[in-house]
Order: C-alpha cells, then sequence, then structure tokens
C-alpha cells in the first residue's frame, strides 16, 4: 500500500466519536466555546487532515530514512520541516486552544486532540515539535510574569520559535529530586543556570531561529529534593539589545533512536562559559508543581501518538488484507486464491487492531472532554471533571503505547514476509511506537501513580464517579438494546475492580506499601481492559441509537458492535486474573533477589 494512499485515521470513527458518543456539540455551550459550533468543528477537521494527508504523510518515509546530523555544534534536520512548520503554524494547530487574548482560537481541547491525531499518524516526529512548544508557551502562560510571557510565550504562540522541556539529566531520569542542575540569582534579575541535560527533543534545530527550554533546576541554597526544584525558560539564544546572541546553551551530542527519527534526541550543557542565562516561571521551588501541567499535557499526547500510529499501521494492514490474495478458503481445494482478509486468523489479528485503535481514540476523547469540563465547565462540574482526567490521564497515555505496540505488531503480522521489509511501513510504525511506552514515564512509573495516587485521592473520590460513569453507560446500552450479557460483565467486572482497589487501599494505609504498589502493572491493565470495555459498551450503544436505522451504515454498525464483544468477551475475563493477582499479592518478583537473574 502506498504511504500517500492511506487514509490514516477513519473519518467516519473520528465524526462517529465527536458526535454520537462524546456530545462535542454540547461544548459549544460553555463559557469560552458559545463562538463555535459543529460547522467551525468540522472545517477545523477538514483543513487539519487534509495538510496531514498531502504534506506531511508524504515526508513521513524520507524523513525516517534521513537523520538529523550533528555538524559543528549544531544540528541539522531533515529539509521539509521548515516548510511543514509554517504549515502546521498557519492551519492554527500551534494555537487551536489557546485564549484569544494570546492569539489563540479557544477550539475545544476535544476537536483539537481529534484533528492533531491525523497529523500525528502522518509525520509524529514533524508534529514533535508542535506538542512541545504548545506545552512549553502553555507553562509560561499559566505561570509566568509578564515580562517573561512577553520575552518567551509571545514568539513561540507566533511560531517564530520552538519549545522544548528540559528534564532529564543522566544520573536522575524520573527521579527528578535527585537534578543537580544549579541557578545563581544575579542583580540583574536573570539567573546563571550550570548543569547537564539529556534525552531533550528538540533542543535544537534549523526549523526556527530559536528554541526555549523550560528547564528545572536548583537555586542556590534552595531545599533539598523536589521541594528545591524550580522553573526557568533557557533559551538557545537570549534576546539582548534587539538581537539574538549566545546563551552558552551547548549541544553535547545527538542520540540515535529507533523512532521518532525526525524529531532530535539531544544532550545539552548549560553554563559551559559561566555565561547561560535563565528566567524564573512563577515563584521560587515550585518548579515541578507547574511542570506537571506540560507532563500532563504531554502523556495525553503521547497517548494520542500511541493511537494515532496503531490506526495508521492499522490501516496498511487492512488494505493489505483486503488486496493480498493468498491460499484457499479451508475446504475449497483447487479453488482460486482468495484475498488473506477471507482467512479466520487474519480476521482475528485486524479485529483485535480495530478494538485497541478505537478504544483508544474514545478513551483520549473521553479525557479530552475531561479536560474541557474542567476547565471551562459550570462550577458544579468542575471537580468531578477534573478528578476523572486526572484518574484516566495514566491509562489515556499507557494504554494506546503498550496496547499500540501490540497492534503493530499485529500489522507486520498481516503482511507475512513483506511486513518486516522497510519497502513497506508498518515496522517503522512500530519503531515509533514502542518510544510512546518510554516516554514521559514508562508504564511502570504510570501504573505506580495511578494505584499509588490517582484512585486514592480525597478517599476514593475518582474511583467512585468512575463507577457511577460506567453504570450510567451500562444503562444506557441496556436502554439502546445491546447484548445484556456484555452488560452485565462490564457491570461485574466494575464491582470486581472497586473491591480490590478499596483493599489495596487499605493495605496503603496500613504501611504495606509492597503489598499495595507491588502489582501496580497488572492494576493498571486491570483497570485499562475496564476502562475500555465502558468505551467500547458506550460506542455500541451510540452505534445502535445512531445507524439502526440506516441501511448505509450498516457495516460501521456491525463492525462496532463486533470489536465490542471481542474486546469484552476476550479481555474483560482477564480482569479476575489480575484482580487475584493483585489482592494475593503473588511474590515471585517481589522475592526476588538481584542475584537470581
Amino acid at each position: 500500500m502506498s504511504a500517500q494512499t492511506n487514509p490514516l485515521i477513519d473519518d467516519g470513527l473520528i465524526e462517529f466519536l465527536l458526535y454520537d458518543v462524546l456530545n462535542a456539540e454540547s461544548l459549544c455551550e460553555l463559557e469560552g466555546y458559545e463562538h463555535h459550533s459543529r460547522e467551525t468543528f468540522d472545517l477545523f477537521l477538514d483543513s487539519v487532515r487534509r495538510l496531514a494527508r498531502h504534506d506531511l504523510l508524504p515526508t513521513y518515509k524520507p524523513m525516517d530514512e534521513e537523520l538529523p546530523e550533528f555538524r559543528d555544534g549544531r544540528i541539522v534536520t531533515h529539509p521539509s520541516l521548515p516548510h511543514l512548520w509554517r504549515k502546521m503554524v498557519e492551519v492554527g494547530v500551534l494555537t487551536g486552544t489557546r485564549p484569544e487574548a494570546v492569539g489563540g482560537q479557544q477550539i475545544p481541547m476535544l476537536v483539537h486532540m481529534m484533528a492533531t491525531a491525523y497529523l500525528m499518524a502522518a509525520n509524529l516526529s514533524a508534529y514533535g515539535y508542535i506538542g512541545l512548544t504548545l506545552g512549553a508557551a502553555h507553562l509560561i502562560e499559566a505561570f509566568g510574569s509578564d515580562e517573561v510571557k512577553e520575552r518567551f510565550m509571545a514568539p513561540m504562540y507566533e511560531g517564530e520559535w520552538t519549545g522544548t522541556m528540559a528534564l532529564t539529566e543522566p544520573h536522575a531520569g524520573s527521579s527528578l529530586a535527585d537534578i543537580t542542575t544549579t541557578a545563581a540569582p544575579t542583580e540583574d534579575g536573570y539567573y546563571l543556570i550550570k548543569g547537564s541535560k539529556i534525552f531533550i527533543s528538540g533542543a535544537d534545530h534549523d526549523v526556527t531561529e530559536n528554541v526555549v527550554n523550560l528547564a528545572l533546576a536548583r537555586i542556590e541554597g534552595a531545599p533539598s529534593g523536589t521541594k528545591g526544584i524550580s522553573l526557568f525558560a533557557v533559551p538557545r539564544l537570549r534576546p539582548e539589545n534587539g538581537e539574538l546572541v549566545s546563551n552558552d546553551v551547548t549541544v553535547a551530542g545527538l542520540i540515535h533512536k529507533i523512532g521518532w527519527r525526525g524529531l532530535p534526541s539531544l544532550a545539552l550543557e548549560f553554563g559551559d562559559v559561566g555565561d547561560c542565562r535563565g528566567w524564573l516561571v512563577g515563584e521560587p521551588h515550585q518548579g515541578l508543581r507547574y511542570m506537571f501541567q506540560m507532563m500532563n499535557e504531554a502523556r495525553i499526547m503521547i497517548g494520542v501518538n500511541g493511537a494515532a500510529t496503531a490506526s495508521a499501521a492499522y490501516h496498511e494492514a487492512r488494505t493489505y488484507a483486503l488486496e493480498r490474495k493468498q491460499g484457499r478458503r479451508l475446504g475449497d481445494r483447487g479453488a482460486d486464491q482468495v484475498p488473506i482478509v477471507e482467512h479466520a486468523d487474519v480476521r482475528r489479528m485486524l479485529l483485535r487492531q480495530k478494538a485497541i485503535v478505537e478504544g483508544s481514540f474514545a478513551l483520549l476523547g473521553t479525557a479530552a472532554r475531561y479536560a474541557d469540563v474542567a476547565n471551562r465547565g459550570p462550577e458544579s462540574e468542575r471537580e468531578r471533571a477534573h478528578l476523572l482526567l486526572d484518574l484516566l490521564t495514566p491509562i489515556a497515555k499507557t494504554f494506546p503505547a503498550e496496547r499500540g505496540f501490540e497492534a503493530n505488531a499485529l500489522a507486520i503480522q498481516v503482511h507475512g514476509g513483506y511486513g518486516y521489509t522497510s519497502e513497506y511501513l508498518p515496522e517503522a510504525y512500530m519503531r515509533d511506537q514502542k518510544l510512546n511506552t518510554l516516554h514521559e514515564g514508562t508504564s511502570g512509573i504510570q501504573s505506580m501513580d495511578l494505584l499509588g495516587r490517582k484512585v486514592v485521592a480525597k478517599g476514593g473520590a475518582p474511583l467512585r464517579a468512575l463507577a457511577e460513569e460506567i453504570a450510567l453507560a451500562v444503562t444506557e446500552a441496556r436502554a439502546a438494546g445491546c447484548d445484556a450479557e456484555l452488560c452485565d460483565a462490564v457491570e461485574q467486572a466494575t464491582d470486581r475492580v472497586v473491591s480490590i482497589t478499596m483493599e489495596l487501599g487499605q493495605r496503603g494505609m496500613a504501611g504495606d506499601t509492597d503489598g499495595m504498589l507491588g502489582h501496580s502493572w497488572d492494576y493498571l491493565d486491570m483497570m485499562a481492559t475496564l476502562v475500555v470495555a465502558w468505551q467500547w459498551l458506550r460506542m455500541a450503544a451510540a452505534a445502535r441509537t445512531r445507524f439502526k436505522d440506516e441501511p448505509t451504515q450498516q457495516a460501521r454498525l456491525h463492525g462496532t458492535e463486533a470489536a465490542a464483544q471481542y474486546w469484552i468477551r476476550t479481555e474483560v475475563p482477564r480482569i479476575s486474573v489480575l484482580a487475584e493477582l493483585c489482592r494475593t499479592a503473588e511474590d515471585s518478583y517481589l522475592k526476588a533477589q538481584p542475584d537470581w537473574f
């Protein structure tokens, strides 16, 4: 299948999710969204998907093959990137969700997320510059002084500069309490920054003239641990007397990645000659709290990347299976060869990909809708939406990445021997996908965040809210005439998850940390399986309501019901096994000693 013919994402799916499952039009009733309508949403979606298919997709394979280079201390990227950057800025994805006061369109997060998924599916490296810049500029918008906003946020939102986050150090990855980068105050209002950062995506390039690193550092004399971390804007070039001059930010090395090859990952040195200047964002010692805004936004973005990459590979596999003739139907000896989609195992692999991809988009859309309500909904609904968003964020990051990798592997399997060749795209998509399980915190870290913080917050209020949302979906599915056995299965699984969560929470309160968190990965797997079952039940109910009397939509109706049945009957039974592992605190790896491996 030619890359240019890949639809990337099913347009009908996005329309169905937005308007039939997630009721995007009702967001126009929220404060700040009143000037929007389905018409403006569709115009934005159409323009972005055209850009994805016509401009970004043709550059994906060349960008994967022609890697960034480190020349004379600078990074040289693929020559198509400056053009793609300008096109993406012009179409409005950089400031689409931001307020009109800073040049934005105030598009709901839900609509913006669904639109930008096309760009990620087409060329995730190219979109990465947008996602990082948006996150960095929004961080300054939320916490920076007027001076810092004018100096750094404005040129980023205008598309003149890009932005990135600079957290990780060679000795401190997810353990941010251990960072050693320092910030010395000066009488001129800026700080002198000194330290090393690593794995910093997009920190140097030739796409725009400047990059602003949102960096964590410790002010001299600050408390140890996370309480002493502050946030600084550290540009590669600093404005000085109307010019941009070197800010003593040096590229120490280019890291070669298996995927996301168009977005360079770099090692940086701040202050080699003692003149790296950083401007404090917000209050001292609040840097980690501020940075969580960008990290949470980035976690959702990684989830969307996971769903989008799995979707692009799924559509490659689907088209290949429909066109590739190989073998004959069982029992049809001597008959003509048939397309491989006629073989049961190929249909199994395609349906599993569909269940993962479309379930992921529904999950991410649900999280984005909660973000919209949490930010702009009625005061009476904001806290509940915020609790649900917090609970879903580690799942929305992890499920599309972990299960998306499985879906990508299935896309290769559908292609058979052609699948592992570089002449076909699935092998590249799978390389890209693997990075999503590592970016913005590994899956294990997400699982500890989910179980150790999110579900037990405020006395378990997020979990109760989730159980209520699932119960409502079950009621609506029964009313729509969905299979009663599927409704029963989701209902029973919810009870099981709530019960085991309460038991694990009690262990934690009693001081049994291993007993609570030892199986946090199994807990996340269990919770994600339930949450996606909830999404499939919602989609099945919406499809029956929307399509049952439309003759031209019967394939979509039956496809949705088949995927819902598949997920709930094949995956939901695993919840009992995972819950039992958590309950018994099965100790095979907990008791294993280092010299056993």
